[in-house]
């Protein structure tokens, strides 16, 4: 049975959501989904909201980016009955890739994707826990055109939207939602 979405409200997501000071590295306020995860009611929640929102889209496969976009994609994937890709972090994945390197709030990184993950034409949903820099996202969104797949939109749960990543993926054409928005700390 599916939790109607306005029963909770988007706003009980955020009192669930972990913050976290000084982690991986001081200054950073870390979000943590986790309690979310942890939550049967929450957990359905937030997969409910993000499937009443593309149940009538013509979507052909679910991309998720490591680690926790994979948790969210699989689940919303399996709900719109559609396949799910996994956009991984460099050398995770067993077969013939692409990469794109990204700058994070707080380094450097390279995520991957198999080369026969998306078919050409095929329209994509991308799919992460959040948005800061837009790196992580923006990477993602490469991979994909790379294979010739179109992103029709990119999902999270939260924005910073004191931060340029939202309004970076946005002037790259793709539309942009997200379930919560956050100026600063939460």
């Amino acid at each position: 049975m599916l939790v109607h979405p306005e029963a909770m409200g988007v706003a009980a997501l955020a009192d669930k959501i972990r913050k976290i000071e000084n982690w991986p590295q001081k200054g950073i306020l870390f979000h943590d989904i986790t309690p979310v995860l942890q939550s049967a009611e929450y957990f359905r929640l937030l997969v409910d909201l993000l499937v009443y929102r593309y149940m009538g889209q013509k979507i052909d496969v679910v991309a998720g980016l490591d680690a926790r976009g994979f948790i969210i994609g699989a689940a919303l994937a399996y709900q719109l009955n559609v396949g799910f890709v996994p956009i991984r972090k460099k050398g995770k994945l067993p077969f013939d890739t692409i990469s794109q390197s990204y700058a994070l709030e707080y380094g450097e990184a390279t995520v991957e994707i198999h080369k026969d993950a998306v078919k050409p034409c095929a329209r994509v949903l991308l799919v992460d826990d959040l948005v800061a820099t837009g790196g992580t996202m923006l990477a993602g969104v490469e991979l994909i055109r790379k294979l010739g797949g179109e992103v029709v939109e990119a999902a999270a749960i939260l924005e910073f939207t004191d931060l340029i990543g939202g309004s970076k993926i946005r002037e790259n054409g793709v539309p942009l939602f997200t379930l919560l928005q956050n100026e600063g700390c939460m």
